[in-house]
């Protein structure tokens, strides 16, 4: 081995994502990409004529678009940790003791609960991406940044700052229209930021130590979380 010899391995090395800049995705394919998080609406409990008036909206949404876009929806075991921690509080601040049993019996009929079923939390997003579309074949289920570039081995040299601008001149405008959209058909959508974005993508790379160790800041996930020094 040769002397001096510096070895230098970084997580964001094996990631897809170049950057998250002004809450946008920056692709090291080149492109990038906003995503828009949604509301959901109980179709099943709508009257009729609720239900033919939102099928009418959703289908109007549809027609008006002339781009692209990608709908994704993830479940995933929700985490009810901190729930449990404020009922403990108030549990233990409280001066009634027949309250106190109360909450005492509440906060063990939720430990029970989702002990023995699996409580799922469901989040509806939708990808407007910037850049060249093809169709990947087999998709993950939330390989969606790769599906819409489909350039796993294509990766060039990105400058953050000029897509960043090129792409918001396409990208603004289609997430406000699909915003609007939207509202009509009763769902409220608003852009993940950048905080948002990181945390998104910290839970699926990270399903299980994610459930442990929360984000505290962007910062702290910005370096690269392996780097080694070997000399010899």
């Amino acid at each position: 081995m040769k002397n001096n010899q510096t070895l230098k391995a970084s997580t964001q090395d094996n990631l897809d994502i170049y950057d998250i800049k002004n809450d946008v995705l920056i692709l090291k394919t080149g492109g990038a990409a906003v995503v828009l998080q949604t509301t959901a609406v109980n179709f099943d409990l709508l009257s009729e004529r609720e239900q033919d008036s939102m099928i009418t909206a959703y289908a109007g949404l549809l027609n008006s678009l002339s781009f692209h876009i990608q709908i994704v929806i993830r479940s995933k075991r929700m985490d009810i940790s901190s729930y449990l921690e404020n009922l403990k509080t108030v549990e233990e601040g409280q001066p009634n003791e027949k309250l106190r049993g109360q909450i005492i019996g509440y906060r063990k009929f939720i430990e029970e609960l989702i002990t023995q079923n699996e409580v799922l939390d469901k989040k509806f997003y939708v990808v407007i991406p910037y850049g060249v579309i093809t169709t990947a074949a087999n998709p993950g289920p939330f390989d969606w940044v790769l599906d819409l570039f489909d350039m796993r081995s294509k990766r060039i040299r990105v400058d953050s700052d000029y897509v960043l601008k090129k792409s918001l001149v396409q990208l603004l405008p289609k997430r406000d229209h699909l915003i609007k959209e939207f509202g009509k058909v009763g769902i409220k959508a608003q852009q993940l930021k950048t905080e948002e974005l990181v945390s998104l993508f910290y839970d699926i790379y990270n399903p299980t130590s994610a459930r442990e160790q929360k984000i505290k800041t962007t910062a702290e996930y910005l370096a690269p979380i392996v780097e080694p020094m070997i000399e010899s």
